[in-house]
């Protein structure tokens, strides 16, 4: 397994899904804003189009034009025939123009440790740097949710813990066919608390990015930024895009409002000013009407590290008492 250092976290508030059999579609996502885009060839793919979306991918990756985005290529579990095809074909072949695998329906850490050991071969085979092409877990069931933690420590590899809705909801026999929307008859509460909680508490225990999945309602704009809301309040960092109107939404939810991010940056102003030499040496302080201290300070910086990975602005600068 590779030990490699991860790159610091990229922006992932929005992930769009494109399917790898399509070359349409695959050549459109090019010009959309998302910060990520995976190209899929799993559930996006029928088992006869699969050989032919993995060329596809390749050549797609390849030809460039990809901008900023990250790129992840989607590839198909391990319980299935596809998988290591699908990583040898897509890595041998574009594995310089490839950010991210993404393994779905993860349910032990083996899974991911076994995807390690595998692009390490490839890459070593190749001439690829060792290390540099990040793995995307995908938690799908309930096996998969228990192992959490374990999954998320893997490797040093894994970059993301995504929740994925659909299967998870048929895995435990929720009594619903509405991707993401709470089931009838609960009506207190959150049904999917304790799956959100439970994979934002293993990313951020050991580091990695948490992605809330698709919203299947491609039309209903308002009900994505609804349901987008909930993972994004908790602290997720962003959510699948399954169509370009819901990409824009996306980079809004998981983007702090304007003025959080100007006050996030006041307060790292007017504590490092209080807390130097020059601003008296003083570990808590008041900011307007608000004291603050360490604990605000690590707040702060939690809201402009997003606000600096959306390339915001800043529209309110503080200035020291005297300037």
């Amino acid at each position: 397994m590779t030990q490699t250092t991860r790159p610091h976290p990229r922006p992932r508030r929005s992930c769009l899904a494109v399917p790898g059999s399509n070359p349409r579609f695959l050549e459109k996502a090019k010009s959309l804003n998302s910060d990520q885009v995976f190209l899929d060839l799993e559930d996006a793919c029928a088992p006869l189009a699969k050989p032919g979306a993995r060329k596809n991918i390749v050549a797609t990756l390849n030809e460039g034009g990809w901008g900023d985005r990250l790129r992840v290529v989607r590839v198909n579990d391990w319980t299935t025939q596809w998988t290591y095809r699908d990583v040898i074909e897509v890595v041998e072949g574009a594995g310089a123009n490839l950010d991210c695998i993404m393994l779905p329906k993860v349910q032990t850490p083996e899974q991911v440790v076994a995807l390690d050991l595998l692009l390490t071969q490839i890459e070593t085979e190749n001439g690829l740097d060792v290390g540099r092409i990040g793995i995307e877990t995908q938690i799908e069931n309930a096996l998969g949710l228990i192992n959490v933690n374990a999954i998320a420590a893997a490797s040093p590899r894994v970059e993301t813990v995504i929740f994925g809705p659909a299967d998870f909801m048929a895995s435990i026999n929720m009594k619903s066919l509405v991707v993401g929307e709470q089931p009838q008859g609960y009506d207190v509460g959150d049904a999917y608390h304790h799956a959100l909680m439970s994979i934002l508490m293993a990313a951020r225990a050991y580091g990695k990015q948490a992605i809330d999945g698709p919203y299947v309602q491609i039309r209903d704009v308002d009900g994505y930024q609804r349901v987008a809301a909930r993972s994004a309040a908790l602290g997720f960092d962003g959510k699948w895009v399954l169509h370009p109107g819901q990409i824009d939404a996306a980079n809004e939810v998981y983007s702090p409002r304007q003025d959080d991010y100007d006050h996030a940056e006041n307060i790292l102003d007017a504590y490092d000013h209080f807390t130097s030499g020059a601003g008296g040496a003083v570990g808590a302080v008041m900011l307007g009407d608000e004291m603050i201290d360490e604990a605000s300070r690590k707040m702060a910086l939690v809201i402009s590290a997003k606000g600096r990975a959306a390339g915001m602005a800043r529209t309110e600068v503080w200035t020291p008492p005297g300037s």
